[in-house]
């Protein structure tokens, strides 16, 4: 980061000039109270600074890379975070037994935990966070707009009262017309958020909120905005040291989200001129002086993406995940700038000694099914290799090839960031690093992303909230596969099996194949799926490396070579087929063979081996039962043996990935059994609510 950019003849802005202090204490000795990339994250400036660093574990991240980086590791209780990272009490015990002198939140979890500042403080410890005053100030997001408004921040109209009432709360939605933004007071990461489209919807939709807000940030208490239908989502970096020095570093877009929670964030913000980039910048010290503010902090707006207008959001009191772009774009450490600031020195730098360089993009790598709603995931990493890290090309992660994707925590892998000269050459570096970012062993988004940075709309920079439901069908396009990439996963079953054969026994050198023998073509049929469509494939060995392969039961024969080769931590498939050479990175595991290549990742299987799944369009729920979409834990059941049902209503609900999901009656029914109660941990398909059978 720190390096030169040769092309452009710049220099990265180095932190390395002397700095006036006025530490009160150093960090010598540094507590993460989190988990997984952020961890990993903040551990490397540590270390880089000569900080020692100690790290704190559930069971179900006992072997995970974050306990590995660390010098010191703490099990802290079982997986559940409510049992574990959220145990404040258990953390602080463990930053006095480890004599640690601070202690850095990370985000989620504790990083805007009120009690959690202050019993930090209360036990000498320092918090590497803002003051617990401004944490209350700002996260409660009804006080924090009444702040905002008396210092003269733009806000948006709605509801921020204390009664709680369903009678009220449906009165003041009324008044500010629907569609209506719920939200929880408390929190982020698009937690407790839901909007209602109706005066019909609103009830459900405000007990959803208030259930997701009670597990997440024990408080279920909302509020209620006007919903902008088409806003852009444009937040501000700021920092502020305790001398009444505050910066902005910047803005970033985060405008492309699902579920309420950003899927790829950019900075500088597209289409953004010279003075809305001022006033942004301002508007965003502004807020932060308002409640003497210390420390890293994100002020987010809601931007008309017509008039430009803006109004302010939320403050996040912490850290934020996309915060390595503004990394990019400034050349800065803003794990090292919180860990100063909190020792007690000064801001690093003033503001007109922060300079804007080119463009960078973070896109977020989930375990997630993007064609089934983007469901999240769980599962193992069977095979994971990321593109190769650079100067401009950054890798936040905390997971590794063979870890586990939690049921526990929140789905992401890791977080690709990329930096380039402008736009396009960021967008593009972007692209050709995705490409390369090859995972297999449970679903991914990166697909997705592929064909989000791929959309023309995309690339012009016209982006706003609704753009993924918005051009929903051009980024979900048809699924299929070429002749010759069914060629190609075929020609790789036959190569893995061989290489698995020769590694099993001493075969006769002559035998190349099974049948087959110098002389003598050995024609073999197969079938491969894709899709859930059954190919059938022959292919006849002309020699150890040379083929025919025919896709249509003999009548068209394609002359082909192939070779499988190790390159690196890839084994790469080469082929030339009817005289075209290619060449893709392959997998093979289980019955799957795995393809990646231009086009992203293809995978195929092997018929007598794939498993039985519904074949409704609702994967959850069948004529004659409701499953669990993934694995998680029952949190409600709203019904009962004997219980007759209508279409649509509420069956239970499901924990998983953070997240609550409700599953509905596919039709009208008479409930025939209740296989699980709330509390129990339930496997993927599992059969939850079973129906009598139709008449």
């Amino acid at each position: 980061m720190w390096q030169k950019i040769t092309k452009l003849g710049l220099t990265r802005i180095t932190l390395a000039r002397r700095w006036k202090s006025h530490a009160v204490r150093k960090v010598d000795k540094l507590l993460i109270a989190n988990r997984g990339e952020i961890a990993c994250r903040i551990m490397k400036t540590a270390k880089r600074l000569g900080v020692r660093t100690v790290a704190v574990f559930s069971e179900a991240d006992k072997k995970s890379l974050h306990v590995e980086m660390a010098d010191e590791a703490y099990n802290i209780g079982p997986p559940p975070s409510a049992q574990s990272y959220l145990r404040g009490d258990y953390i602080i015990e463990v930053a006095k037994r480890s004599k640690c002198s601070a202690i850095h939140p990370g985000y989620g979890f504790l990083s805007e935990n009120v009690e959690f500042a202050g019993s930090c403080e209360k036990n000498n410890i320092i918090f590497v966070g803002p003051p617990a005053s401004a944490i209350r100030d700002m996260g409660i997001k009804s006080t924090s707009k009444a702040i905002m408004s008396r210092a003269g921040v733009p806000v948006i109209g709605g509801y921020h009262g204390e009664d709680q009432s369903l009678e009220t709360l449906s009165k003041e939605a009324s008044k500010i017309g629907f569609p209506v933004m719920i939200k929880a007071v408390r929190g982020g990461g698009g937690k407790g958020m839901r909007i209602a489209l109706t005066e019909s919807e609103f009830e459900e939709a405000l007990e959803s909120a208030k259930t997701e807000s009670q597990k997440s940030f024990g408080d279920s208490v909302v509020l209620l905005e006007k919903f902008i239908q088409e806003p852009r989502h444009v937040e501000v970096q700021v920092f502020a040291d305790k001398y009444g020095n505050a910066v902005h570093l910047f803005e970033r877009d985060c405008s492309v989200q699902r579920r309420h929670q950003k899927i790829i964030e950019e900075a500088p913000a597209p289409g953004v001129t010279k003075k809305l980039r001022n006033d942004l910048g301002k508007a965003a010290v502004q807020a932060a002086k308002a409640v003497g503010y210390v420390g890293a902090g994100t002020v987010e707006f809601i931007l008309d993406r017509n008039t430009h207008n803006f109004h302010f959001m939320e403050m996040n009191t912490r850290l934020q995940v996309e915060h390595p772009i503004t990394e990019m774009i400034t050349g800065t450490d803003l794990v090292e700038w919180q860990l100063r600031v909190a020792s007690g020195e000064e801001l690093p730098l003033a503001q007109d000694q922060i300079k804007l360089m080119g463009h960078a993009f973070e896109a977020r790598i989930y375990a997630e099914n993007p064609r089934e709603g983007f469901l999240p995931g769980a599962g193992n990493l069977k095979y994971l290799v990321p593109p190769q890290e650079s100067e401009h090309i950054r890798i936040e992660t905390g997971v590794r090839q063979g870890d586990d994707v939690s049921v526990f925590y929140d789905p992401m892998i890791a977080k690709l960031v990329v930096w380039g000269e402008d736009r396009s050459i960021a967008l593009a570096r972007l692209r050709k690093n995705l490409l390369e970012y090859n995972i297999a062993g449970l679903e991914t988004n990166v697909n997705f992303l592929l064909e989000l940075t791929n959309h023309k709309e995309f690339k012009k920079g016209h982006v706003h909230t609704n753009f993924i439901r918005d051009y929903h069908d051009s980024l979900f396009p048809m699924v299929n596969t070429t002749e010759n990439e069914k060629i190609q996963a075929a020609l790789a079953t036959i190569l893995f099996e061989r290489k698995v054969n020769e590694g099993r026994s001493t075969k006769n050198p002559f035998v190349l194949e099974s049948n087959f023998r110098v002389n003598h073509y050995h024609v073999r049929n197969l079938s491969i799926v894709f899709d859930k469509e059954e190919i059938p494939v022959q292919v006849k060995f002309i020699g150890r490396n040379n083929f025919e392969v025919s896709l249509n039961d003999g009548m068209t024969w394609h002359t082909v070579s192939a070779d499988l080769k190790k390159m690196n931590a890839k084994t790469l498939l080469t082929t030339t087929i009817d005289d075209l050479k290619s060449a893709c990175s392959v997998f093979h595991y289980e019955n799957k063979v795995i393809l990646f290549n231009d086009n992203g990742k293809k995978e195929f299987s092997l018929p007598h081996m794939v498993q039985q799944t519904e074949t409704e369009d609702d994967l959850t729920t069948t004529s004659s039962k409701a499953v669990s979409p993934m694995p998680g834990i029952i949190d409600k059941i709203f019904v009962g043996v004997g219980d007759t049902i209508r279409k649509g209503d509420n069956l239970f609900v499901l924990i998983a990935m953070k997240m609550e999901h409700i599953v509905k009656a596919p039709r009208d029914a008479k409930v025939a059994g209740v296989h699980f109660k709330p509390g129990d941990n339930i496997a993927k398909d599992a059969v939850v609510v079973a129906f009598e059978e139709e008449v």
